[in-house]
């Protein structure tokens, strides 16, 4: 009989992720009360000037190196699809998307990262893959459809698709560039720079933050400080800890805890449309990443 010994190590990374679920959980949920009292780019900006200063914190204790000239430019691209981009579109696209189904269509990364390896990158996809991205997709447009309604298809969660794919083209030339900095470092100048990208939206932002109530500006505090700051650092503790494909599993009980938090916090309660959109999604995706899994088992025993 196996017994599994939970070692103190395995208790951290356990917590570790737990703490970045409900983090990333609660990140529709914060934007939802967000946008109660500002428009969607001052509700970035505003998410990420907490961020800024908060990883400027860190980042003077940690002692961060200083970026390389050369690096400045593609920091500003990592930063304008990680942040500016995708926080723009995510906003825009919860005006009209419940917290529940944004959550689902955000974790679509995955399906935009398949496209883009093989459109961008010439990347061989398989046909499963293939099979994978187009079940997903369909589940993308059944909770688009579902969130609102099957009678009418919803724009705003086309944007959040948008965020998606923003999302993983960060992904793609981040993972093209890691090896310039460790993993706090280019979370440090991303965040940073796609913060000065979103200065544009930094007129009237001053008379929002006195305007909105006390409960807004908290749960802003909180979209700063933990979905955006902490939760990526806690991230980057569990995957420099534990194998990565693994931990990435986790990451599929966000939508689920996002719903259940939604329905507490918002009393905003999931379409069986959006559930069953949501299970086609992550089942797609899940399929995805257990792919090059069982290729690696059949090259060992080859």
């Amino acid at each position: 009989m196996n017994v599994i010994v939970l070692t103190l190590p395995n208790l951290r990374i356990i917590l570790a992720a737990m703490f970045v679920i409900v983090c990333w959980a609660y990140s529709p949920i914060g934007i939802r009360i967000g946008l109660q009292a500002y428009e969607p780019g001052q509700l970035a900006l505003m998410r990420f000037l907490i961020a800024s200063l908060f990883m400027a914190t860190v980042a003077l204790v940690k002692r961060i190196s200083l970026p390389r000239a050369k690096d400045l430019p593609i920091l500003s691209v990592l930063g304008l699809f990680a942040v500016s981009v995708h926080h723009i579109a995510l906003n825009n696209g919860q005006q009209g998307v419940s917290a529940g189904a944004a959550s689902v269509l955000a974790q679509s990364t995955p399906l935009f990262s398949a496209l883009l390896a093989s459109l961008l990158f010439k990347e061989r996809v398989s046909a499963w893959q293939w099979l994978c991205v187009l079940l997903g997709f369909t589940g993308a447009l059944i909770v688009v459809a579902g969130d609102q309604g099957l009678e009418s298809i919803n724009l705003h969660g086309l944007l959040i698709l948008l965020a998606a794919l923003s999302w993983s083209l960060y992904f793609a030339l981040q993972k093209r560039h890691s090896g310039r900095y460790d993993s706090l470092t280019m979370v440090c100048y991303t965040i940073w720079s796609g913060t000065l990208l979103l200065l544009v939206y930094l007129p009237g932002l001053w008379t929002r933050v006195h305007a909105a109530s006390a409960q807004v500006n908290i749960a802003l505090l909180l979209l700063g400080i933990f979905p955006s700051a902490l939760a990526y650092l806690a991230w980057a503790y569990v995957l420099a800890h534990s194998n990565v494909s693994r931990a990435s599993m986790a990451l599929y009980l966000v939508p689920p805890t996002a719903m259940l938090m939604a329905s507490v916090l918002l009393a905003e309660l999931p379409s069986p449309w959006v559930v069953v959109g949501a299970g086609i999604v992550l089942s797609s995706v899940l399929a995805l990443g257990l792919q090059p899994s069982r290729r690696a088992r059949a090259s060992s025993k080859a």
